[in-house]
Formats: C-alpha cells, structure tokens, sequence
C-alpha cells in the first residue's frame, strides 16, 4: 500500500497540514518540526506526486462550510445562503459537520489546509479552543459564523444574541411570568453565554432575581433539552415560564413538558431561540427568529472579499434577529 502524508505526520508526531507545509517549502515551519517531518519521510520513503504538489500550492475555487450540526435547521437554511453566493462567483463549497466535537473540527480545518481551500466559514466548536491557526498560517481565510472566536483579527458574522434574548424573556415577563427558567448551552459557546447574559438582564429589568436553580445547562441537542426539562420540572416550585436557548433543545423541552403533563400556555407560558418545525406540538411557539440565509450569505460575500485579496479591517457584522410572539405566551383573559 502507498505511504499516504497522513502515515508521514503520525510518524512524526504533527498534522497533515505541517507536513503539507514542510514538503512545500514553507518557509514559517519551526525548525525542529521540518526535521521531525523530514526524517519521517526518509524513513517511510514517501514519494509525493509532483503534479499534485504543483496543483496543491495554488488554492482552489473551493470554499470549506464547517457547521456544528446538520440536523439543525439553522445551519441548513445558513448553508443555503453560502452555497447560493458562492455559486454566483463560481466557487464550490464543502460541507463538513464537526458534531460540537473540537477533535472533528480540526480534522476538518486540516483537510481544508492540505487541499488548498481558497477559505473558510466555520462556526466554532469552543470561543477560544478552536484551532484556526492550523489555516492562517497558510494564509487561508476564515470567517466565523453564529459564535465568534476571541481572536481580533478574524471577521465574524453573527446575530445579537444577548439583545435577542433579553427580548424574549422581557416578552415572557409581560406576559404574567414571574418565575422563569432558561434551558441555556455549552459553556464555551458563545452564543449560550449571550444568551444567557440576555436572560439575566432581562430579570433584573423587571426586578427580578436571576436563581441558579431556574437556569439548566444542556448540549444544544435534543437530549439535552429533555433532560433539563425534567430537572426543572421536578422542582416543588415549578417555573411558570420557560426560555429555551435553541430548537433543538426544545424539541427535548417539549416532549418532556408534554410528559409531565404541562400544558403551555395555561401553566406554563414558553419561548425559545431559531425556527424549527414541532409537529405534533400546539399551539404555536413564540421565538426568536434568526437572519440564517442571510448569515450565509453575508458571511461567504465576507470571504470571497478576502480570497480576492481586499485588505480591510477585521469586520465584526451583526445582523438582526426579531422575536415572533405566538400562542405559547399568550393566555386568553379571563371574562
């Protein structure tokens, strides 16, 4: 079987990517990496294809899209939006799912690194862990989308999610609730934190205070969601109302809320962040609708800006998202 570069870094002990950089004569590589990645090439006798090195130093019209979930429609609708602006300029675009998995991240960012992508939209894993490096030293862009990176040279596309929030449970409070939970996020998704910043706010204005007991931590997944649900709902005082951090998790908040039997609006009035269709579940769910195709677009336009080699500052573009009050927080007055 042919010696592969991927059998060259785990010999060496370094990504696919270095190796793809030592083996182009990138002049930026340390120089005790180089060495490790040379020895490993005369040990294993790997042969690169001269025609495919020529054809690897120049980027590609590919464009790399590494969402978080597929399952999500959020990123369905915002992956709608990059592949339609980038048709428009006759780019490709790639689609990887990282599955909030930082180690399925990188692997991704790697392979978008050996094969040339001319950039990438990524929406990170973690605000600060995602290793982007592994693509800017190559000189390939990147545009954060939906969560930023704590890194002030990278352009980022996203909503206000704190003001977004905040909308949301100030709705919930003038609709009669008092004792309102949040089912929020990871903690080093940035937008949980936002989000969660918002809910927080949105209590004080209102002159109530925020209770850790009331706040459930869960995945941005179905499961999670339900799980947090049922924590809350075992409480002996019960929130009378409840903001979910996004649709996922409340396809899990649902179906556990229907479980114990809480019906909404009547006991429990209920709002949540991103469109998503509930079949099965009535009435109508008050949320908070993100731009998504927008994101996209806006996002790949971004990029496209960068492949053609524009020069400008990092642009930090934060697009509008608009609460959409439904049944679900309103009860009916009582005659």
């Amino acid at each position: 079987m042919a010696v592969t570069i991927r059998d060259v870094a785990a010999l060496a002990g370094v990504s696919a990517a270095t190796v793809s950089r030592v083996l182009n004569g990138d002049p930026r590589v340390a120089e005790d990496l180089r060495g490790r990645v040379d020895t490993a090439v005369a040990k294993l006798g790997y042969r690169p294809n001269s025609q495919a090195r020529s054809l690897r130093t120049r980027a590609t019209k590919v464009l790399g899209l590494i969402i978080a979930d597929i399952q999500n429609p959020f990123f369905t609708a915002l992956a709608r939006g990059v592949e339609d602006a980038a048709s428009e300029r006759d780019y490709s675009v790639v689609l990887a799912n990282s599955d909030e998995s930082l180690d399925k991240e990188q692997r991704y960012l790697e392979v978008a690194a050996a094969e040339r992508m001319a950039g990438v939209i990524l929406a990170p894993s973690s605000t600060t862990a995602s290793r982007i490096d592994t693509l800017t030293e190559r000189g390939i862009p990147v545009v954060a989308i939906d969560r930023r990176l704590r890194r002030a040279d990278i352009d980022s596309v996203t909503v206000n999610n704190q003001k977004a929030a905040q909308q949301a449970v100030d709705h919930l409070v003038a609709a009669g609730a008092r004792r309102i939970a949040m089912i929020t996020g990871p903690a080093d998704a940035s937008t949980a934190t936002s989000r969660l910043a918002g809910y927080r706010a949105a209590l004080r204005a209102a002159g109530l205070r925020p209770d850790p007991a009331l706040e459930a931590r869960g995945d941005y997944r179905i499961e999670g969601g339900r799980t947090a649900a049922r924590t809350l709902l075992a409480r002996p005082d019960r929130p009378d109302g409840l903001f979910v951090g996004n649709n996922l998790m409340m396809v899990g908040a649902l179906e556990a809320l229907t479980q114990a039997g809480v019906a909404f609006p009547d006991d429990l009035l209920l709002a949540g962040f991103d469109e998503m269709s509930w079949p099965g579940f009535a009435p109508p769910i008050t949320l908070v609708e993100q731009p998504s195709y927008e994101i996209g677009r806006r996002a790949t336009e971004l990029l496209l800006r960068r492949v053609s080699g524009d020069r400008f500052p990092p642009q930090r573009l934060v697009l509008p998202a608009h609460l959409r009050p439904r049944a679900s927080t309103h009860r009916p007055a009582v005659a």
